[in-house]
């Protein structure tokens, strides 16, 4: 028989997928999930779409019982539980830190006890802040933020300190981090915590920076989720997608079918232990192109997209993924263009009711003074 590979938060939108894909290739699978009613609704019941030969365990991460069962019998872990959402994790601060941090750390005492073969984390471009960027005279800066100042006056782009604006590059892994949000800074602990930790015991660990995810199974009641989910929500509902400051915004996004790919390729690759890994699309495009595109696919295509113009503390303006690393140690290509990604995920969206709580987020920003 195969071998079992836990993925803690395997219930979920990547983790089903990642599930799908091990299978697929003859390992056996075992999930430990919480079922988070923000994820997964009220009823706390497990997914149609979890594959029915995944073995499910309900649970928290944080709980050492819980973890040591999970664990029996298994080879190798995918720890993808977390809570996840920018402008969530910054006044949730709590919630965020206990979960994404001490669920980790008790994961990682209990494969201290048990060892296994690898170790893989989900690890989160976020901890970027602003990604790499260059001077029109050939200078390349990192580690820039805007100010407070700036964005108040709707100074959207990143400058150095000559007044230049800076066009982005894509974002290596030897950028260092810029940590802007309690998502970021939890991810970031994560990530460092298990390399640490692997490191010191020999348990080959591996650290994957997604980029923005999309594809079908993603959560579209969730105003926290990725962001084509929360287009799509609003789209569905007869609303607007919202693009904050100007929408010109430059991100990566990379399919799930992609990630799922990168994943499994890391649980085998002999150079990728003890590294940190760029997992993306490898091509930029704005949130406002998104937005349309998204609308396009709906046949929406006459719902122009509401640019609010505010900002929300956590944001960063341009990142998107160097992927060269990943290729070379993965054997990662890409195979999801954008175009095909979002034809299988409207025809996943037919038959799928989405709540927009859209509004309600934004209010929550709004009371605490954390969009501008």
């Amino acid at each position: 028989m195969g071998k079992r590979i836990l993925i803690t938060g395997g219930a979920g939108f990547i983790g089903s997928h990642l599930a799908d894909e091990l299978l697929t290739h003859g390992y056996r699978v075992r999930a430990l999930d919480n079922l988070s009613p923000q994820v997964h609704g009220p009823d706390a019941r497990r997914p149609g779409y979890l594959n029915p030969e995944v073995e499910l365990i309900v649970g928290d991460v944080r709980d050492r019982e819980t973890v040591r069962r999970a664990l029996a019998g298994v080879d190798a872990v995918y720890h993808f539980a977390a809570a996840v959402g920018v402008g969530q994790s910054m006044y949730e601060v709590v919630n965020y830190t206990s979960l994404n941090n001490v669920g980790a750390a008790v994961l990682l005492e209990a494969l201290i006890e048990r060892p296994v073969e690898r170790l893989i984390v989900a690890s989160s471009m976020s901890i970027y802040g602003e990604g790499l960027y260059q001077s029109p005279g050939g200078e390349i800066s990192a580690g820039l933020e805007r100010t407070v100042e700036q964005l108040r006056g709707r100074e959207w782009e990143i400058r150095n300190r000559r007044a230049e604006v800076l066009t982005p590059l894509p974002t290596p892994e030897t950028k260092r981090p810029v940590l802007a949000s309690v998502y970021a800074l939890s991810k970031f602990d994560q990530e460092k915590l298990c390399l640490m930790i692997g490191r010191a015991y020999g348990i080959p660990a591996v650290a994957l920076r997604f980029f923005n995810v999309y594809g079908p199974r993603q959560a579209l009641s969730n105003p926290y989720t990725g962001v084509l989910a929360i287009f799509a929500s609003r789209l569905m509902n007869g609303r607007p997608p919202v693009v904050f400051e100007d929408g010109l915004q430059q991100r990566d996004f990379v399919s799930v079918h992609d990630i799922a790919t990168a994943c499994r390729l890391a649980l085998q690759a002999p150079g990728a232990a003890g590294r940190a890994i760029n997992v993306g699309g490898g091509r930029a495009y704005t949130i406002l192109d998104i937005a349309r595109r998204a609308a396009r696919a709906l046949g929406k295509q006459w719902v122009e997209p509401e640019v609010s113009g505010q900002y929300r503390m956590g944001d960063i303006r341009h990142c998107f993924a160097d992927i060269r690393l990943a290729r070379r140690l993965l054997d990662y290509q890409p195979q999801v263009a954008l175009e095909n990604g979002l034809e299988e995920l409207v025809q996943w969206l037919e038959g799928q009711e989405a709540d927009d709580h859209l509004a309600q987020a934004r209010s929550e920003l709004d009371r605490r003074g954390l969009a501008i």
